[in-house]
């Protein structure tokens, strides 16, 4: 949920609690659309947190890389596949600065990574374009305009928030499967609890 060393001191010290802010388990989206993924996919989640979207893809038997700028938060991800019997990687990552590679994965996970602002938003995308492999998926998740009246969780600045326009012409080029604006009840830990304005977006990048 954290991704860049500018604001790491808050989101260190919001995770270095006992309890997980975002709780433990999987984000309701992600389970729904995991299905498309192959067998022992290799996967990244994009600024996990406290692991619960990693920790659950490891789980079904996926090989899962996840990062965040927030070492507490990489800490609890960890405790958290050791109490499920699961073993995921994770990395330290600065997503201003971060080497996102080239054809790495077969999937990208990214829930709830609105930290980014415009600028920055558009490296992370354009890194996901490079780092998925062909054929691979993309699944987002994340608050949508509407999200500023409900202020039930996510970013105050409204430059951070999605669109389905927006996605689609981040990911133009892409096969977008599913791409929905729509509002659902959130029960993910204190952090995201309550009527939410959602944008979804499943895609994949061509072979």
């Amino acid at each position: 949920m954290s991704g860049t060393g500018a604001d790491i001191g808050r989101w260190q010290e919001r995770f270095s609690t006992a309890d997980y802010v975002f709780g433990t388990e999987p984000n309701a989206f992600l389970v729904a659309e995991a299905h498309r993924l192959a067998a022992g996919s290799r996967v990244l989640a994009v600024a996990d947190g406290e692991g619960r979207n990693g920790v659950w893809l490891a789980g079904q038997g996926h090989q899962v890389l996840a990062i965040d700028a927030a070492p507490a938060a990489l800490a609890k991800a960890q405790a958290l596949a050791a109490a499920r019997g699961v073993s995921i990687t994770t990395e330290q990552a600065d997503l201003a600065q971060w080497d996102w590679g080239e054809s790495r994965f077969d999937a990208i996970v990214a829930i709830f990574i609105q930290f980014a602002g415009p600028e920055l938003r558009a490296r992370m995308f354009a890194g996901m374009r490079r780092a998925l492999k062909p054929g691979g998926w993309l699944l987002i998740e994340g608050y949508g305009l509407k999200q500023l009246e409900y202020r039930t969780g996510g970013p105050a600045q409204r430059e951070n928030l999605y669109t389905p326009e927006l996605l689609r012409e981040a990911f133009a080029g892409f096969d977008i499967l599913h791409l929905v604006e729509r509002e659902a009840e959130l029960d993910e830990g204190s952090g995201h609890r309550g009527r939410s304005a959602l944008v979804d977006l499943v895609a994949r990048k061509p072979r």
